[in-house]
């Protein structure tokens, strides 16, 4: 099932933090960061690090897509 990130970008807006910045205070790698912005899969550690960074919940930063909402099979 599809990922997307868009739940932490706009907490990224709200908090007025860029990707440069979370990717340093999370510490987390720049591909990490990479796979966040393609909507990738990302390791659990890296989510748990976003999270302990954003003082927030898995699920206000990750939303899974039905795979007949991205068109593949």
């Amino acid at each position: 099932m599809p990922v997307s990130y868009n739940k932490l970008w706009k907490l990224l807006i709200d908090k007025r933090i860029n990707r440069t910045e979370l990717t340093h205070l999370a510490g987390i790698s720049t591909n990490a960061m990479a796979k966040l912005g393609r909507n990738e899969d990302v390791r659990v550690n890296v989510l748990e690090k976003l999270c302990t960074t954003l003082d927030c919940k898995l699920d206000d930063i990750v939303e899974f897509v039905p795979d007949s909402e991205t068109g593949k099979r």
